[in-house]
């Protein structure tokens, strides 16, 4: 899934730059009559990236967002270190749209089936060659393996 070119679709513009907070991988600012901007914190590895982008336009498709006034309301969605703790029913929606976007379940177990079956049991390996495959990051590829119920 090539997530730029959805994003662009959808008439979203990428910005990638070094954030000052290091912990902040992304950010959805929409304004009304302009086009959403995704944020890309481009100091974090490109496949942290290709999923912050695909996490920010679930933001887009599913929550208004928080606003925030600068000289005009906006409305932003951030995502940093507690995006991933579960702890925030906006950000574990986001979270599995980005992971039924990237990873989806009937491409991930038809993968699967394909690898030997000596990777199969072997949740590291299977995830690090699964990873490879949809071009996401090996601890990504585990999560959704475990919330498929493909490994314990």
């Amino acid at each position: 899934m090539n997530v730029e070119r959805l994003a662009t679709h959808l008439g979203v513009v990428i910005s990638r730059s070094a954030f000052k907070d290091g912990d902040v991988s992304g950010m959805l600012v929409r304004q009304d009559g302009q086009s959403p901007v995704v944020g890309v914190n481009d100091s974090h590895s490109t496949l942290r990236q290709r999923f912050t982008i695909a996490h920010e336009l679930g933001h887009l498709l599913l929550h208004p967002g928080r606003e925030v006034v600068l000289d005009r309301p906006v409305r932003v969605n951030l995502r940093d270190k507690t995006s991933s703790t579960a702890t925030d029913l906006e950000e574990i929606e986001a979270n599995a749209f980005a992971a039924n976007l990237l990873m989806p379940a009937e491409l991930v177990r038809s993968e699967l089936q394909r690898l030997p079956a000596t990777v199969q049991q072997d949740p590291e390996t299977c995830a690090a060659e699964l990873a490879d495959i949809f071009e996401v990051s090996t601890a990504a590829m585990g999560f959704r393996l475990i919330n498929l119920g493909l490994v314990s």
